[in-house]
């Protein structure tokens, strides 16, 4: 059992990505009031140097293609599009599976999955399959989708997945976790491995050994012993990096097939 200062360790004091929220974490702490000095000072103003480089986020952010196609299909995040691609290419998903989605909100990839495994390919209705997604943080609901808020390793949040894995073992695991990445390299190493090594955990203990994962990983100094966890893992691995995913993000995707 990993102890829970490991994790918050792990996600940055637990911090979250705000893409894809990461399904291990810390309570948030509430702010400290400022000394009588500083509130004599007011509140800094932000730097010229931030305002523009927000402005230039927001403006690429409104202008993404994939976040409009997401705005116009539907979706609740652009990153279903980076689990779509990885489907097409893989073959990964099928009508009739059970199917865990890992830190999944605000739920992209669950809605993805949901309409991967409709008849008809819709949000709503008939679901060929079981989908189970879990996240430390809140999720808006999803029409067949049963979603676990907490911990996979706390007792209480096991004894829910197992009622909803009713004796069954998972076809397949996607894993969006990610921490807030510090610009330590040392520190953000180890929390990026370490939460890849939570998914790779998570799915020899309630995967079938044929089945496979999908965990987000980056470019950095962790990542050749996180592949190297995943070979260890899987009989096969596969890196891949969707189109959707932004050309100047360190993100890719390892997809695991087989466990040893």
């Amino acid at each position: 059992m990993v102890r829970l200062g490991a994790v918050n360790f792990a996600l940055g004091g637990g911090k979250l990505d705000v893409g894809h929220a990461g399904i291990i974490g810390a309570m948030k702490k509430t702010p400290s009031a400022p000394s009588p000095a500083a509130a004599a000072a007011g509140t800094p103003k932000p730097s010229i140097k931030g305002k523009k480089v927000n402005k230039a986020w927001l403006h690429d952010h409104i202008n993404d293609p994939y976040v409009k196609l997401a705005s116009r299909e539907g979706y609740r995040a652009r990153a279903a599009y980076k689990l779509k691609e990885i489907d097409e290419v893989f073959g990964l998903i099928k009508p009739g599976q059970l199917v865990v989605d890992l830190g999944c909100t605000p739920g992209a990839w669950s809605q993805y999955l949901r309409r991967r495994m409709s008849p008809q390919g819709a949000a709503v209705g008939d679901l060929n399959g079981t989908i189970i997604a879990l996240d430390l943080l809140a999720m808006e609901p999803i029409e067949g989708v049963h979603f676990i808020q907490g911990d996979f390793r706390e007792a209480d949040v096991l004894a829910q997945l197992e009622v909803a894995l009713a004796g069954r073992e998972a076809d397949l695991v996607v894993s969006d976790m990610a921490p807030n990445l510090s610009g330590i390299s040392s520190a953000d190493a180890a929390r990026i491995e370490y939460l890849v090594e939570l998914a790779i955990e998570f799915a020899q203990n309630h995967m079938k050994r044929e089945g496979a994962l999908v965990a987000k990983v980056f470019h950095g100094g962790s990542y050749n012993d996180v592949v190297q966890h995943f070979k260890t893992a899987f009989h096969s691995v596969k890196p891949y990096k969707p189109k959707a995913s932004r050309d100047r993000s360190s993100e890719t995707f390892l997809v695991g097939v087989g466990l040893k």
